[in-house]
């Protein structure tokens, strides 16, 4: 019984996780007719490709998607490129104003991000950054880093001494034991990371949309809100749109899947 009773758990936990996936999905491919037919169907044997045309001809959703990839990239490369090397100096260098940098990386955190949008919002424009990739893509690498931060940190700190030391002893700078011992231990850190903040990127939409006014510059989240016109709401569309939309993350995840199984098993056996 103790069986039974877990498999239907489990059962009835994927299917309330995973039926709004695949509503979403048949929805993008029945035909108008059957979009609202009562009662619904919960499977259509008509499905037409006719939604994810029009997803694309409606709104360029070409160009949406190349906005989306650009700056997800450049928050990606921010986030591990300095995330790495202050979470390196946090965890393994003794300095004055040590916490202060921590508290500094998190204060981020601590605020709603509506009540950033403006001054973040008057920065950008002070220095000409808005309507452009790199400006929100630092603004998205601002609230992903202090994730990064503490997610490569504690992997740092439990790096034991004696490896950095034989790099010491054997020539090498800190840099290059960064780079040559450090870097390759926290590849599985790196991969999780990755996904995160390349997810959170992708799906963002306070900042995409109050920083890139321009049509041609909107990223998905923004454009897929463009589709509904002032009489009519194309739900398969939007459908259509969405699942596309879903593609890059499952991606990320497979071509990272590796890494993080490995990260997730690091130290489960002593050899």
């Amino acid at each position: 019984m103790k069986k039974i009773a877990f498999y239907l758990t489990v059962i009835g936990t994927m299917v309330l996780s995973f039926f709004p996936l695949y509503w979403l999905f048949i929805s993008s491919l029945k035909p108008k007719s059957e979009l609202f037919s009562i009662p619904p169907k919960w499977f259509t044997w008509n499905p037409t490709l006719d939604h994810y045309v029009g997803a694309f001809t409606l709104q360029p959703l070409g160009q949406y998607y190349k906005n989306s990839l650009v700056v997800a990239v450049i928050t990606l490369i921010i986030c591990l490129i300095f995330g790495c090397m202050i979470a390196y100096a946090v965890a393994r260098l003794k300095f004055k104003g040590k916490s202060a940098v921590l508290m500094l990386v998190l204060a981020t955190s601590m605020f709603p991000p509506m009540t950033m949008v403006l001054p973040i919002f008057t920065g950008l424009r002070d220095v000409g950054l808005l309507n452009s990739y790199l400006g929100l893509g630092l603004t998205h690498s601002a609230f992903s880093l202090p994730m990064v931060v503490w997610l490569l940190s504690a992997l740092f700190k439990e790096v034991p001494n004696e490896l950095e030391e034989a790099a010491l002893i054997d020539g090498y700078n800190r840099f290059q034991a960064f780079i040559r011992i450090f870097l390759p231990l926290a590849a599985p850190a790196m991969a999780t990371a990755s996904i995160l903040v390349f997810v959170n990127s992708w799906n963002e939409f306070l900042f995409s949309f109050t920083l890139m006014s321009e049509a041609g510059k909107r990223t998905l989240p923004v454009g897929i809100m463009m589709f509904p016109g002032e009489y009519d709401f194309p739900w398969s569309t939007i459908s259509a749109a969405i699942v596309v939309s879903v593609v890059p993350l499952v991606l990320v995840i497979l071509i990272f899947q590796k890494r993080v199984v490995q990260g997730l098993t690091n130290g489960a056996v002593k050899g």
